[in-house]
């Protein structure tokens, strides 16, 4: 099996590496702009200097020189690298989201059906032993159907300033919404444990700390700078020199050293109060959801937590299952008859895998290629595109809806 590499940040390199040293890939090509990227997967895969481009227009001039692309761009560029891409036949694990735009989002969705191509979408978390084992239990029946979740995805305080506020994705101008670059995951994930596509849709949210007013007293504009770092959480030397090396220091340089880290501040977007930033997403947003077969949820997005987890309890008839993914189990509750009796509980392990997303990334990717080899067997993946662009028009109008204050009805929108 040969692969190229489109995007070799974070998440690029990490599929690419469980295809190479976990089933035996070979990584042919790689396309990004920064040059320390290209290098470091040439050196990591053996890639030859000649396959190593900074534009992919570039290397789709090649004509097909692979069997398939991990697609891992920023979210804007993804239409027009993933139609070219199937305009030659390449099969697709793309990254999340499709497209911030759902008119292109559904013409990736056409293209990769008129072509014959796999198109899987990165929702890992329907490859983790967490939800997959949710899943299993609401489909087994022993609760009876579902009626209504409650769900919450708890980004961490320090993860939304990197990312959020100072990063890649902190402009809906330049990437995505919030609710559509972090959150399609989430919805992603109610539509697999509901089973259902959404009716209706409404959401309110704002961008409410992350803002001119609430900088600190005296602050400055960069933390190198600033005479009361030392009393902000978000200092940039509190924020990475402590985790030199790892996510998400990483993401700053690849000069992991304490030199490397302060310069990457001194010079780089890390390094601005996040009080001045020029993001526009939400900090906050809340959403209600209806499913087309009456269940009910309601997701609850926050960059204000303490750490980075995702909690959930769905209910139903006859018991309820509540999760929090930062835990090694699940707990069932079978409902009782008064309130002198707590039930019938039972503790359900879910230890995850090592590995980002507690395995999912890992399963994804092998899903991926396993769907590749079995090709003229037609095997189905948990995340393909059919499966996956119903998420991107729920996040799609649950950010309408924010807007506009109004109720959403997704017949509208798969209407156009």
């Amino acid at each position: 099996m040969k692969l190229a590499i489109i995007g070799a940040g974070q998440r690029g390199m990490i599929y690419a590496k469980y295809a190479y040293e976990e089933a035996g890939a070979q990584i042919v090509a790689v396309v990004d702009l920064n040059k320390e990227k290209r290098d470091i997967a040439c050196a990591d895969f053996n890639i030859p200097a000649d396959m190593a481009f900074s534009d992919s227009k570039d290397f789709f001039a090649l004509g097909k020189v692979a069997d398939a692309i991990v697609l891992a761009t920023m979210d804007r560029d993804h239409y027009a690298q993933a139609m070219a891409a199937m305009d030659l036949g390449y099969d697709i694990l793309l990254e999340k989201p499709i497209s911030p735009n759902v008119k292109e989002c559904i013409e990736i969705r056409n293209k990769a059906k008129e072509k014959g191509c796999t198109v899987v979408v990165c929702h890992v978390l329907r490859y983790t032993k967490f939800f997959s084992e949710i899943k299993r239990i609401i489909d087994s029946g022993e609760l009876g159907r579902v009626i209504t979740i409650q769900h919450a995805e708890n980004v961490g305080n320090f993860h939304m300033a990197h990312s959020f506020v100072r990063g890649n994705w902190r402009n809906s101008d330049l990437s995505s919404p919030i609710i559509m670059q972090k959150s399609c995951h989430d919805m992603d994930i109610l539509l697999w444990l509901v089973g259902s596509n959404c009716k209706r849709i409404s959401s309110f949210g704002n961008l409410s700390f992350f803002k001119p007013e609430n900088a600190p007293a005296g602050s400055a504009e960069r933390c190198l700078d600033c005479p009361v770092a030392d009393k902000c959480r978000f200092d940039g030397k509190k924020a990475y020199l402590p985790i030199c090396g790892q996510w998400p220091a990483t993401v700053l340089t690849e000069d992991q050293t304490e030199e490397g880290i302060l310069k990457a501040l001194r010079e780089g977007p890390y390094g601005r109060c996040v009080f001045r930033c020029d993001n526009n997403v939400c900090d906050n947003q809340v959403t209600d959801i209806e499913f087309e077969n009456g269940v009910t949820a309601t997701f609850h997005l926050s960059g204000l937590t303490n750490k980075m987890h995702r909690t959930i309890k769905v209910m139903c008839e006859n018991g309820d299952i509540y999760g929090d993914d930062s835990e090694d189990f699940i707990t069932v509750t079978k409902y009782s008859p008064n309130y002198l009796y707590e039930g019938e509980v039972r503790k359900v392990p879910v230890n995850s895998e090592e590995g980002f997303h507690g395995g999912g990334d890992y399963r994804l990717t092998l899903d991926f290629l396993n769907a590749l080899e079995n090709k003229d067997k037609q095997v189905e993946t948990k995340s393909g595109i059919e499966l996956s662009v119903e998420s991107h028009l729920m996040a799609y109008a649950a950010e309408q809806s924010r807007v506009s204050g109004e109720v959403y009805y997704m017949d509208k929108l798969r209407k156009g």
